[in-house]
């Protein structure tokens, strides 16, 4: 009989389970599970034949009930039915193995990624994209060799009675603390001798359960509207929008440089938290879109910072807390010395600081490969073939054997562990994958640093043989060697004392040929065999890690021989174990020279890159290709940028970045800080600015704000500037002077006096511009200066309404507030000359504004209001003549009326145009006080419209003297524009003085037909 149907049934949620929760009544499955759990007694032949006897008899009474109530069967019928109910069980013994291969074929496929180790899927299995962790994130170191519990479990196993009566060194005892990593997780080896602190965040991270269970911090909702905005946007920019804001929460949440690890954990958190957001996204996609790609890809990269902020936490903690030691200072002192295995190694650890880190390397990828080491298992339960009972399908065979003559293969005719190599014959052939499977699982959990959950498995599989065989690495310690005090019992050897015929032994098994490729993997793993290693590698973390073990572990075992055992030699190990001389700088030019052309691309990826230079602690190398990237991308990715912005932050609060091309890093944060604005992501922008030098934050947040129009986003983008400690005053004006341009200045005189010019969009952006200014009252001061330069461009060209425009943006108290600023400072003299001369041109360009409405107001009346006078018909009745003369009189009376506002209209007009012309203290447009260096291009500036408008403003005012027939008038303007008082008559070209001849010409033919003498005196006089 075939037990892979009864396998496929059973439960594997835990293993004391009792019979009655599993009680089926008179069923077959009840009596099996009666009988397994007799213990020590279970004979499985026993059970086969009672489970045969209890089958027949039960089959026996319920056809009798039959029959009894049908009569008897016919004998074709019995036939069909033995033949379906066989073929019944045949189905339903392959069921459950089935069940998880069913959920993946009718899955949506997946891509592989290439995180952890992607040699972890199972054969003919998609890998699953969503790789969560399966624990909290708490980082510890592993052993060089595999450690009782994986250097990155997420609590520590209870071993310490491994490290009663053991001294504790400095690595124990407490050093200087910098908040959010400690010194040094548990050493390999040693982690369960309690000689070591976890390293992990002094807040940790939150575990798997809150980051991603459906209950955690993040409400479904928000997943759902993060989603929902994925969905929508693409997801390269949707992706990242979060990720901003969580980056800048905890860059400003821990200003302390003594928790810059907090602030790296956070990172960590935050990114993981986006993944689960990204899983969820995929999981609703359609694969083969482009979109979708996308999606993978963020995936990806986003789960590859989060693996680079793991490194750069435990690696930077260590070199920051204990410094770069010198290896070999302390060698003299610990070469001969009668130690133990474990104090060695102890020992070693503390005194090279490069050995403690190349473990702290493989903690780093063993706890990547575990984030989604859950997923994986679930996609592929060895329970569901294989339990308790080992080989159970060529046990059966071997106990049918007698009734199956000539029916089989010949297999293995023992069931110990050596019976397939000695015998050289195979087992049964489900049993054959029961076993590849189980031994790719037991892979799996090294490669993820959990040894013991696979002896765990291997208990559980009915292999504790094998378990056993995983246990040899645990070094040995005897404290009684130090002697005991008097009156106190022997201490218990830790350990295996015969570790080094244990490591011998795995050598050869890595080496056998018989032996499936996962299981010379697993010895070789255990015994230092890199060439074994290998060949089960997938992925470019699989390579490192496989030389990073096989390095540490040969360091350890030259450690361990320096100090011969009193007692006995140790187990030579083979040469080419002792070739295997490594270094991380070989290591990573045999990664780039790799023959699998898979593992070479992998390397060049842009995390493996600056994970590789972070490991070799080459900070400048770092920065260098990090800037080389950031050239050669001409739309670099916004991901990317943020965590190069980020790192570069870090470096400097460290300390590190003094090493390195200050001018690269800040090409680094100014090309995130443009990413930032060209994302929009305007409650950032000023954070990052102000990481800048002084220098540059002011152009690039001018730069900025110059797009932002919102009156409260202005507001809002100020208030965030202050509080980022920007200098506000000297941002606002350099908005407004890039938005109205420095060059922007030029006369136009061809255009007729009459023509006003339209105000364009760009002229309208440099009338809002000025509100940056009238935000602080301290600023009103350049408000002023700055619109005065806008209405002399706009002056310059005619547009006298945008001109207008840009007077009313500013308040009518501006004069007040710039005196009682000016107090405030502390001023009790005069203004300064440069503020004081503002305000006279702010009043000149004010006394010309005016001018010109009045003069258009008088225009409008004196052309389009008088009223028209009533025709006269010559041969009219005299009823037409009763009507016109009603009508002569009403235009008389409006006559009289608009010539009286006529009036009004003229003498405001005229006194206004003569406060342009008579304007005191040295006339329109100049400066009163020069106690102070000019700015000669203000200067040329004012200079060219007086030279524009006083013509045309005495253009206007004869216009309106003469049509108003005030002659007399007329000709006193030739005596103001001569006169040396105020010298009018320099802002005059020649012909424009012509053209004033001309028109003073008219006025005095206009007096002599008026019987007025030219000059304007009476000729009846005369």
């Amino acid at each position: 009989m075939d037990t892979r149907g009864k396998q496929g049934d059973r439960l594997s949620s835990g293993s004391q389970r009792q019979s009655s929760e599993f009680y089926a009544g008179e069923s077959t499955i009840n009596y099996i599970w009666q009988y397994s759990q007799q213990g020590h007694s279970f004979d499985p032949e026993a059970m086969n034949k009672a489970v045969d006897t209890q089958r027949e008899a039960r089959g026996q009474a319920q056809r009798s009930d039959i029959r009894q109530m049908f009569g008897p069967m016919p004998t074709e019928v019995t036939k069909v039915r033995e033949e379906n109910v066989s073929s019944t069980f045949k189905r339903r013994s392959h069921i459950q193995k089935s069940l998880h291969l069913l959920d993946e074929a009718i899955a949506t496929p997946r891509q592989p990624l290439h995180t952890a180790s992607s040699l972890l899927r199972p054969t003919n299995t998609p890998t699953p994209l969503r790789q969560q962790p399966m624990s909290a994130s708490r980082l510890r170191h592993s052993a060089y060799n595999p450690s009782g519990t994986s250097s990155v479990a997420d609590t520590d196993q209870d071993m310490s009675f491994l490290s009663e009566g053991m001294p504790h060194g400095p690595l124990s005892s407490q050093p200087p603390h910098i908040s959010g990593y400690t010194t040094l997780g548990s050493l390999s080896f040693m982690e369960d001798s309690g000689l070591s602190q976890p390293l992990s965040p002094s807040k940790p991270l939150a575990p798997a359960a809150e980051d991603f269970s459906p209950g955690s911090a993040m409400e479904l909702s928000q997943l759902t509207e993060n989603v929902s905005i994925l969905t929508e946007k693409d997801p390269v920019i949707a992706a990242s929008s979060s990720l901003f804001e969580e980056f800048m929460s905890a860059l400003t949440s821990f200003p302390d440089t003594r928790h810059i690890f907090d602030v790296i954990a956070r990172y960590e958190k935050a990114c993981r938290q986006q993944l689960r957001v990204l899983n969820g996204l995929i999981r609703q996609s359609t694969p083969g879109k482009t979109k979708f790609s996308k999606q993978v890809d963020i995936l990806h990269l986003i789960s590859q910072e989060s693996y680079t902020w793991r490194l750069v936490g435990s690696l930077y903690s260590d070199r920051l807390q204990n410094g770069i030691c010198d290896d070999e200072a302390m060698l003299t002192n610990v070469v001969g010395g009668n130690w133990s295995e474990k104090k060695n190694t102890y020992n070693l650890y503390e005194r090279e600081a490069s050995t403690r880190q190349n473990q702290i390397v493989i903690d780093w990828l063993e706890k990547n490969a575990e984030d989604w080491l859950e997923i994986f298992l679930e996609t592929d339960k060895v329970e569901y073939f294989s339990e308790s009972v080992c080989w159970e399908n060529t046990l059966h065979a071997l106990q049918q054997e007698g009734r199956n003559l000539g029916m089989r293969r010949p297999l293995v005719t023992e069931m110990d562990p050596d019976a397939p190599v000695r015998q050289n014959r195979p087992l049964a052939d489900l049993d054959q994958e029961d076993e590849a499977r189980l031994l790719r699982h037991l892979f799996t959990l090294i490669r993820a640093g959990k040894l013991e959950e696979a002896q765990r498995l291997c208990e559980k599989c009915g292999q504790s043989w094998r378990a056993a065989t995983l246990e040899g690495w645990k070094l040995w310690h005897d404290a009684n060697v130090d002697g005991v005090s008097n009156n106190e019992p022997l201490t218990a050897i830790e350990g295996n004392p015969f570790r080094d015929v244990w490591k011998a032994a795995c050598w050869k098994m890595s080496q056998e040929s018989k032996f499936s490729v996962y299981e010379r993997a697993i010895y070789a793993a255990l015994s230092g065999n890199l060439s074994q290693l290998l060949q089960v590698c997938k992925s470019w973390e699989d390579y490192l890690w496989a030389f990073y073990r096989v390095m540490v572990d040969v360091r350890v075992e030259q450690e361990i021989r320096l100090h011969p055992r009193p007692d006995r030699d140790l187990e030579n190990l083979p040469s080419i174990f002792w070739d295997q001389m490594l270094n991380p700088e070989k290591i990573f030019e045999e990664l780039q020279a790799c023959p699998k052309e898979s593992i070479r691309h992998q390397a060049e990826e842009f995390h493996h890159v600056i994970q590789k230079h972070i490991i070799l602690n080459d900070t400048n190398g770092l920065i260098e290709k990090m800037y080389s990237w950031l050239e050669k991308e001409d739309k670099p990715i916004t991901q990317i940028l943020r965590f190069m912005a980020h790192l570069v932050l870090f470096l400097r609060s460290a300390g590190i970045e003094c090493e390195t091309d200050l001018e690269q890093c800040v090409s680094i944060l100014k090309a995130y800080v443009q990413a930032l604005i060209d994302e929009k992501q305007i409650d950032i922008v000023a954070t990052f600015t102000a990481t800048l030098p002084p220098e540059i934050q002011t152009e690039t947040y001018a730069y900025f704000l110059e797009d932002i129009v919102d009156m409260k986003q202005r507001q809002k983008c100020l208030d965030l500037a202050s509080s980022a400690g920007l200098d506000i005053p000297l941002i606002t004006k350099t908005v407004v002077e890039n938005i109205r341009g420095k060059e922007d200045f030029k006369i136009d005189r061809d255009i007729s006096p009459a023509l006003e010019a339209a105000t364009s969009n760009e002229d309208r952006k440099k009338i809002e511009a000025i509100e940056w200014l009238v935000f602080d009252p301290s600023q009103r001061s350049e408000a002023l200066k700055q619109s005065n330069a806008i209405m002399r461009c706009f002056i310059a060209t005619r547009k006298h309404a945008a001109a207008r425009e840009v007077f009313q943006k500013i308040p009518v108290d501006s004069i007040h507030v710039i005196h009682k600023e000016w107090q405030l400072r502390g001023g009790t003299s005069a203004l300064p000359a440069d503020d004081d001369n503002a305000i006279r041109e702010y009043l000149c360009i004010k006394a010309y504004l005016d001018a010109l409405d009045a003069f258009n107001d008088w225009f409008q009346h004196f052309h389009h209001c008088v009223p028209p006078k009533p025709r006269h018909e010559g041969h009219a009745n005299f009823t037409e003549k009763v009507a016109y003369e009603q009508r002569f009189k009403q235009y008389e009376v409006e006559f009289g009326r608009w010539k009286n506002s006529l009036d009004i209209h003229t003498k405001a007009t005229v006194d206004k145009i003569y406060n342009v012309l008579l304007f005191p203290d040295g006339g329109w447009m100049v400066d009163h006080r020069t106690d102070e260096e000019e700015d000669s291009n203000r200067t040329h500036q004012m200079e060219l419209l007086r030279q524009l408008c006083l013509p045309l403003i005495c253009y206007l005012l004869h216009n309106v003297l003469h049509s108003t027939e005030q002659y007399q008038q007329c000709l006193q303007l030739a005596d103001v524009i001569t006169s040396e008082q105020y010298q009018l008559y320099e802002v005059f070209r020649k012909d424009e003085l012509e053209k004033m001849l001309s028109l003073l010409r008219d006025t005095s033919l206009a007096m002599l037909e008026n019987n007025l003498d030219p000059l304007g005196y009476d000729m009846a006089h005369k």
